[in-house]
């Protein structure tokens, strides 16, 4: 009893959240980044305000309880248990016209669809079947998110689990992954502003200083113009913005097509069957288009009908992957090994098909960007004792640090997709492949046994640490090269 009201409490903090931040994916995605545990929640007012890396006042079963392995075959059973198939097509068409669907491709549509056709170049023709092969580990890892939730009610939060897993060093690691991640996506945000502009004003002189290039000075004006967006407490306008990454996606991806089958620009280059050398700047790039996971247990716990979870994740892999691969492959024959990594650098500007997308290409980054970096300053004036009174002077000083640390970083590293690779491959991958499986494994204690399961789970694991190490590996070389 007493847990069921605990969780009826949270879904009706939940629920009442403030209405002006908007959006109810916003919501989600700080929620994700601030709550530690729904045992930690007072007021709604509070859930933003709570450091990720907070102590936990009591920990689910840290011994595991009597009949905690009958539980877990209970999970599993429920899991893996066969559904008939109208039940099937009825549970889909649910999910399919749920809110719940948007919510995930919220977080899927970013601008990692612009790397595609260059992590197509890079690997050849074959590479697109290391993309399949990533998405379906990605999508395994989330169910085992799931499965990780059902088991321990306690879990809210992806943290949550790295500390039900590991203790508190799983979830200061988790912690640390997400917000680095996080940190570098802004910064790749600044770099993909400040490289579209120079592409679309090629003929504009205008530099600061005598250090600075004309494309790194087009950086710290992105910087300067997100500076204010940064310090506002709220994000509604922004955030409404925003929430049409989806539309964003679906408008480059056809603006993009129409360039190439009536503006002149055809679909006529053959490419390479596989590129070995590049095998690793492929999938680190794939990879990074699914960095999503750490959203994943606040979307399962804010959904009425969460055994619906599967069906939702099943439908918006299935279309962010077609998505991807599309892209992918229209900008790998529109362009062959020339695409850039952007594949909107490749447009010719002067085309109204052009434009569309560079423009809606400029406007997306621009207003996720205090969205992204959010979390961070809310974590970071956590770190500081202050009283109420100065905790907005602090928000500004924390969100003014971040953003010169962010264009610090992009002129010093202006690769974008070197840089979006490293991501990819270090912290997309950790995150959202490794450390979902390691967690199951500890969690439910299938790691103490060997059966097909766990052994799939191992070999995901390995497929992970391997795609981790040599693209790691590779991005580093790539960067350090071109400095």
């Amino acid at each position: 009893m007493g847990e069921r009201k605990s969780q009826s409490r949270l879904t009706a903090q939940f629920q009442a959240f403030p209405q002006t931040f908007a959006p109810a994916s916003l919501r989600l995605f700080l929620l994700s980044f601030s709550l530690p545990s729904y045992t930690h929640m007072e007021t709604h007012e509070h859930n933003l305000n709570v450091p990720l890396l907070a102590d936990k006042v009591q920990q689910w079963a840290s011994q595991q309880p009597i009949g905690f392995a009958q539980k877990v075959e209970e999970v599993e059973f429920l899991s893996s248990k066969p559904a008939s198939t109208a039940s099937m097509l009825s549970q889909l068409e649910g999910c399919v016209s749920s809110h719940n669907l948007i919510h995930f491709s919220f977080f899927y549509a970013g601008v990692g669809i612009l790397s595609t056709p260059y992590a197509l170049a890079s690997g050849g023709w074959l590479s697109l079947t290391l993309l399949f092969a990533i998405a379906i580990a990605a999508f395994y890892s989330g169910i085992l998110i799931q499965r990780c939730m059902d088991l321990d009610p306690s879990i809210r939060t992806y943290p949550d689990i790295g500390e039900r897993a590991f203790g508190k060093k799983g979830r200061l690691l988790i912690s640390v992954f997400m917000y680095v991640e996080l940190f570098l996506v802004a910064t790749g945000f600044l770099i993909l502003e400040g490289d579209n502009l120079h592409n679309i004003f090629p003929s504009m002189q205008f530099e600061i200083g005598s250090f600075l290039s004309r494309k790194q000075s087009l950086v710290v004006i992105v910087g300067l113009f997100v500076l204010p967006t940064v310090w506002v407490d709220s994000l509604s306008i922004l955030s409404y913005v925003s929430a049409s990454g989806v539309l964003a996606s679906g408008i480059i991806l056809i603006s993009i097509f129409w360039t190439g089958a009536f503006d002149g620009v055809g679909f006529q280059q053959k490419g390479r069957p596989v590129n070995w050398s590049g095998i690793p700047t492929a999938v680190s790039l794939y990879s990074f288009c699914y960095c999503a996971h750490p959203v994943f247990p606040t979307i399962y716990t804010s959904m009425k009908k969460n055994h619906q979870f599967s069906c939702v994740l099943v439908v918006c892999f299935i279309l962010c992957t077609i998505s991807y691969a599309a892209m992918a492959v229209m900008g790998y024959l529109m362009f062959g090994d020339a695409v850039e990594s952007q594949v909107t650098l490749n447009l010719p500007v002067e085309k109204l098909s052009s434009k569309i997308a560079i423009y809606t290409t400029l406007l997306n980054p621009i207003c996720k960007y205090a969205l992204m970096v959010t979390p961070i300053v809310n974590t970071a004036k956590q770190l500081f004792p202050c009283r109420s009174h100065t905790m907005r002077p602090l928000g500004i000083l924390v969100g003014t640090t971040l953003v010169l640390s962010n264009v610090f970083v992009a002129i010093c590293v202006p690769f974008f997709g070197y840089l979006m690779a490293l991501v990819g491959s270090f912290l997309s991958v950790t995150a959202s492949i490794i450390l979902p499986c390691l967690c199951y494994l500890k969690i439910s204690g299938s790691y103490r046994s060997i059966s097909y399961k766990s052994v799939m789970i191992w070999v995901i694991i390995l497929f992970g640490v391997a795609e981790a190490v040599f693209g790691t590996y590779t991005a580093l070389g790539q960067i350090l090269a071109h400095l």
